[in-house]
């Protein structure tokens, strides 16, 4: 028989929830105010007077070229961070659930970079992929490679994916394990008793019981690869070379600080946030239906 706790008077609910409610409005509900507020103005960089100019920010965002190429960046930024980041923690969480000898400190080495931050993380890599004194650059100019992300787009784009999702991997690796240990070994077990070999059972046991676990992974990766990357982006690439890597979240920032367009800046916040929203809504709507509780 489930128990459930009840509250005489409303008093002692709202006293408990309190402090949630208070951290919510003040950096969450109170900064997106001020937000769409400010998308309705354009003010001097000063912040001396300000303009009405209704929709007007938004109307010249989505007929701005570069404001539109930065959506398509920001698609294949985040998809290529998801991939990356989960896939290789998965393979690395099946490694870890199958090994024996010496799985504590197999497990604790993979957590340590979860605790490296974005920008120190871009900066470890810049320093690996320098184009004159980074170690991995001179390996590949042994190999016959010129790497040089500092003008080639393609190498900038891969250089921030790889660096990004380096520190996710451990993220995801615990909840993949976690999720593995989870899952009966009797199933298993009988599985591989009727003949079936290590893939056909992950393929047909395994994957399927994760998929709770995948479904929320790839809701946070996805929201990760749209606002936490920022600091890697901004100390490897800065957004170039000719905004190849600049998302979203980086032209809120180059067109609010360095451009001192406050109410572009501002504008671009509330499509980012209408955009998130309806990606995580989607995810609920259609992927969710997949997922076997």
């Amino acid at each position: 028989m489930e128990k459930r706790v009840k509250f005489k008077g409303i008093l002692l609910p709202l006293l408990l929830v309190l402090p949630q409610l208070l951290v919510t409005a003040v950096f969450f509900f109170y900064p997106a105010g001020q937000a769409i507020w400010q998308s309705l103005f354009i003010p001097d960089p000063f912040g001396l007077s300000m303009r009405y100019v209704g929709l007007g920010n938004f109307e010249f965002l989505l007929s701005d070229p570069y404001y539109r190429a930065s959506f398509v960046t920001t698609a294949v930024f985040s998809l290529l961070v998801t991939l990356v980041s989960m896939g290789v923690a998965l393979y690395l969480a099946v490694l870890a659930d199958r090994l024996i000898k010496g799985s504590g400190t197999y497990r604790t080495l993979l957590i340590w970079p979860y605790a490296v931050a974005p920008a120190v993380a871009g900066v470890l890599w810049l320093f690996m992929f320098n184009t004159r004194v980074g170690v991995v650059t001179w390996y590949l100019g042994l190999l016959g490679y010129d790497w040089n992300h500092v003008l080639n787009e393609s190498e900038a784009m891969g250089l921030v994916v790889i660096a990004s999702a380096w520190g996710r991997i451990s993220y995801n690796f615990l909840f993949f394990l976690a999720g593995l240990q989870a899952i009966p070994r009797s199933v298993i077990e009988a599985a591989a008793i009727d003949g079936a070999h290590f893939w056909t059972r992950f393929r047909t046991i395994v994957f399927p019981l994760l998929s709770p676990t995948t479904f929320f992974l790839l809701v946070v990766n996805i929201v990760y690869a749209f606002f936490e990357t920022f600091g890697v982006i901004h100390t490897i690439t800065s957004g170039g070379p000719q905004q190849a890597t600049t998302t979203l979240v980086y032209k809120v920032f180059a067109d609010g600080f360095v451009g001192q367009d406050l109410g572009s800046s501002a504008a671009q916040s509330v499509i980012l946030l209408v955009v998130v929203g309806a990606l995580t809504i989607v995810q609920f709507k259609f992927i969710e239906r997949r997922v076997h509780y």
